[in-house]
């Protein structure tokens, strides 16, 4: 998979994607991030990138051609499966949403700035617009780091192990089941005994009955 990431702010990615998971993931081949900062695409001799909004408003919205030019650039080169905007008003991303872009080869994701991008932009290029949660925050890269980790972690051969993607919260509409490690006993508090039984049915048939009861308590929206 390949990730291509339209941002002002190239450096805010730099932590987030030099550690854990994603950085073994591009190490092994799995998934290219290419950061790509707006600012180049930019005709003015300032590298402006922002004007004021018509109609007068309070903020600043990015302007039309240095993001129109930086997406035709990518798309010269080849084709994209996904041109995703990141903005507070987009869908709000979900493991199905994840599951279904980990399936893709190439995306291109757009990080927002100051009061948004124009809206042409949003009309003629932008083909999914994802939002990580009904709030605000000062520009789309932390959504983005976001995203792209929710959807590598699923890519095959990414995790040691591949089925714990497939028994996280949310997979089957369920939050996770309780989980435990040694030592049995800390301080009086004991481990279920039926997970020290070695009964796999038992346990599975537990699992999920657990895994229901968490969902019906703490998201019963997810059962609907």
């Amino acid at each position: 998979m390949r990730i291509d990431i339209l941002t002002l702010f190239p450096s805010l990615f730099d932590g987030p994607f030099s550690e854990s998971m994603i950085k073994r993931a591009q190490a092994a081949g799995y998934a290219e991030i290419h950061l790509h900062d707006i600012r180049d695409f930019s005709t003015d001799k300032h590298k402006r990138v922002d004007d004021y909004p018509f109609g007068g408003g309070a903020g600043m919205v990015m302007m039309i051609q240095p993001i129109a030019d930086a997406i035709d650039s990518l798309k010269a080169q080849r084709t994209y499966d996904h041109i995703i905007y990141l903005t507070p008003d987009g869908q709000t991303l979900n493991q199905g949403i994840a599951n279904h872009l980990s399936l893709s080869g190439n995306i291109i994701l757009l990080c927002g700035h100051y009061k948004g991008i124009d809206q042409r932009i949003r009309e003629h290029y932008i083909t999914d617009e994802i939002s990580i949660g009904d709030y605000v925050l000062t520009g789309g890269e932390l959504a983005a780091c976001v995203l792209v980790d929710s959807i590598v972690r699923l890519i095959p051969g990414v995790l040691s192990d591949e089925e714990s993607a497939l028994t996280d919260s949310f997979q089957d509409n369920l939050l996770a089941p309780p989980i435990y490690t040694r030592p049995s006993d800390y301080n009086g508090w004991q481990v279920p005994d039926i997970l020290l039984s070695g009964h796999e049915a038992k346990i599975e048939e537990w699992r999920m009955q657990q895994a229901i009861e968490r969902t019906k308590k703490l998201r019963p929206d997810l059962l609907k």
